[in-house]
């Protein structure tokens, strides 16, 4: 559930912010201490509704992007609430969904963005796994580099809707 009345909404989800590193892999669990405490992750469970998430989050990534949990939250939070994010229900039931659907629906919900600053990842059966936004350092959007896109505009798409 995630925080907008009784029953929640159906939608995206925060998984997580990280940096990039020039070359080789993100950097991750650059330090141990200090961790978020629980009233921060309660803060921040309508972007993220699982609380282990959020800690692990933190602990992997934040930990190398920031000195504090709650710069890393804040951050995040900021991102999060500047985008505005398509219908995902409306568009799972768009018969002879594309990739390319989904980017052009988030494109029009948030005109500074352009369909190259948006990766996806989809399951071996054409479901949608992760949407990828790409950021610079300065955290305005930017295109996503080469190979992660995702797939072409063209592929096939299902977004899992739950019961």
């Amino acid at each position: 559930m995630q925080c907008s009345g009784r029953s929640g909404r159906f939608g995206f989800v925060l998984h997580g912010l990280w940096p990039e590193a020039r070359m080789g892999p993100p950097p991750q669990w650059c330090a141990a201490l200090p961790r978020p405490s629980a009233e921060l992750i309660r803060g921040n469970l309508c972007m993220t509704p699982a609380p282990g998430l959020l800690a692990h989050e933190w602990a992997k990534h934040g930990s190398c992007m920031t000195r504090t949990p709650e710069a890393y939250f804040r951050t995040a939070a900021i991102l999060w609430r500047s985008l505005r994010w398509p219908d995902a229900d409306r568009l799972s039931r768009k018969e002879g969904l594309t990739v390319g659907d989904l980017r052009e629906a988030f494109v029009v919900a948030n005109p500074a963005w352009r369909r190259e600053m948006i990766g996806l990842d989809l399951s071996r059966n054409g479901w949608l796994r992760e949407v990828k936004l790409c950021y610079g350092r300065d955290f305005m959007p930017q295109a996503c580099p080469r190979g992660s896109q995702g797939p072409a505009d063209a592929t096939p798409l299902k977004i899992w809707r739950g019961l």
